[in-house]
């Protein structure tokens, strides 16, 4: 991967925005089922997660990223955060894979914790028939707004027909001086939780939600 998609992978892991959801309304309470964001070419569809609060959407150049947290907290101070990604025209590209589009983030990670970091490959999977990746990465300090903590996310890679896209689910906890174990039961569970994530094509001017979309 170039210095330049190696540099806007990264910012996957620090960077921020807003999501669109789709839900029944009842009374003045909306729950939504999915969260449909159209990114370059293609459809994310993510479920919704009960309790996360879309902040800021943006798109730089090739690379959009879309941040939610937990109501009540900030992009800058939180302790859960889904992320979602898309970088624009990759898929064309033969020397990068989803596994390879996720070690470059991972190897960003690392350099801001080389002491205390660890990961997890989960290993290929497939999603709406697009080659995709799982894995988990781990930074038991860092420091950040005066405070020190650790952070861990679990990343789910896909290869759209056009774009690559990333879903991520990151969680902030006490800092450690030493490197933090992968916690089966807890990261299995969020990712069974965002296991019907779906991509669908996206038609010039065509709103969303996508008719394609499943949402049960």
């Amino acid at each position: 991967m170039s210095e330049n998609a190696l540099s806007l992978a990264c910012v996957a892991f620090f960077a921020c925005s807003v999501a669109a959801a789709q839900g029944d309304a009842k009374g003045n309470e909306v729950k939504p089922s999915v969260i449909v964001t159209g990114i370059f070419s293609e459809i994310l569809v993510i479920p919704y997660q009960e309790g996360f609060v879309g902040l800021f959407a943006r798109t730089h150049n090739d690379f959009y990223i879309n941040e939610m947290v937990l109501k009540g907290e900030t992009v800058d101070r939180w302790s859960q955060m889904i992320t979602q990604t898309g970088r624009k025209g990759l898929s064309s590209s033969p020397n990068v894979s989803p596994m390879g589009y996720l070690n470059a983030i991972a190897g960003g990670i690392k350099s801001h914790c080389p002491d205390t970091y660890a990961a997890k490959a989960i290993g290929a999977t497939t999603v709406s028939g697009h080659d995709g990746f799982i894995a988990w990465t781990s930074c038991g300090k860092l420091a950040a707004d005066g405070s020190e903590h650790s952070e861990s996310t679990l990343f789910i890679c896909i290869k759209g027909t056009e774009d690559y896209y990333t879903v991520q689910w990151a969680e902030r906890g006490p800092a450690s001086s030493q490197p933090l174990v992968y916690e089966d039961a807890k990261w299995g569970e969020r990712l069974k939780r965002l296991s019907s994530v779906q991509i669908v094509p996206r038609a010039p001017g065509e709103a969303t939600p996508h008719p394609a979309v499943d949402q049960k």
